[in-house]
């Protein structure tokens, strides 16, 4: 099964689009569901979501703070308390994955590159991921210049 994760899009208050390097790899038909971590903020955004995947579920709102930025001990009890494998978490911008008591963490980053309040010099980025029983296979597409870096980070349960 493959998801397909990203967020913090801003389009078109902080970003024109998704850069065209990143269109070109996500085709309809091929991802089976879609995790938003927010910031559509257009129906349009929405509807380009909804041709690569029927199953989109997006993050409400905007400064929806859970847990303060970056802080693990919060994740960590998010994690326990919603008892998930995987959580997955936005609004940074900066792309970032480690494992945690035997939990995986996703941050997604922004697909378009969109800036932050406190950075500029955002990489654009999402992850892809393909599940298979008790196996993660997570593959990190980050625009670097004109080019598409892709790694691949494996998470076992």
């Amino acid at each position: 099964m493959l998801v397909l994760v990203l967020g913090d899009l801003h389009i078109p208050y902080r970003s024109n689009g998704m850069p065209a390097k990143f269109k070109k790899l996500l085709v309809p038909g091929k991802i089976q569901h879609i995790l938003c971590t927010g910031n559509l903020c257009t129906k349009e955004s929405f509807d380009y979501l909804k041709t690569l995947a029927s199953d989109v579920h997006v993050v409400k709102g905007d400064f929806d703070e859970v847990v303060p930025w970056g802080d693990i001990e919060s994740l960590a009890m998010v994690q326990r308390q919603l008892d998930v494998d995987i959580l997955i978490s936005g609004h940074t911008h900066k792309f970032e994955a480690f494992e945690h008591e035997n939990k995986f963490y996703i941050n997604p980053g922004t697909a378009t590159g969109a800036y932050n309040a406190l950075d500029s010099g955002v990489t654009p980025s999402f992850v892809l991921m393909d599940i298979q029983a008790t196996t993660v296979v997570t593959y990190v597409y980050q625009l670097i210049g004109d080019d598409v870096k892709v790694e691949r980070i494996e998470y076992k349960k």
